[in-house]
């Protein structure tokens, strides 16, 4: 079951996804969690899963899945998953209005 939530995904973040899970085993989903750490207080991580426990929310978007847990939802609220491909590299980006600052990189934020 799919469950609403302000956090979204874009449709390039979709494509990446589900370009990614043809390499995986059947059943994998992404999975985008909030640590403690980094160089601003809480990093992104972004992992394979293929176990989705109860209280985990499913963001779908043309195909694509993400779990989120719910501690993490908390630093998400609202949040944006894309994916970009610049001078930088390849990589998943969290447009995040609750962090109050964020590394240089923009994998670890502080709220």
């Amino acid at each position: 079951m799919t469950v609403s939530t302000d956090l979204t995904m874009t449709e390039r973040a979709a494509q990446r996804i589900l370009s990614v899970l043809r390499d995986e085993p059947p059943g994998s989903m992404i999975r985008l969690s909030v640590s403690g750490g980094g160089c601003s207080g809480f990093q992104y991580e972004f992992g394979f899963d293929r176990n989705r426990t109860e209280d985990d929310l499913v963001v779908e978007r043309d195909g694509a899945r993400m779990l989120v847990d719910s501690t993490s939802l908390q630093f998400l609220s609202g949040s944006t998953v894309d994916f970009v491909d610049d001078l930088m590299g390849q990589a998943f980006r969290v447009t995040n209005p609750n962090a109050t600052a964020s590394c240089g990189c923009g994998t670890s934020f502080s709220i």
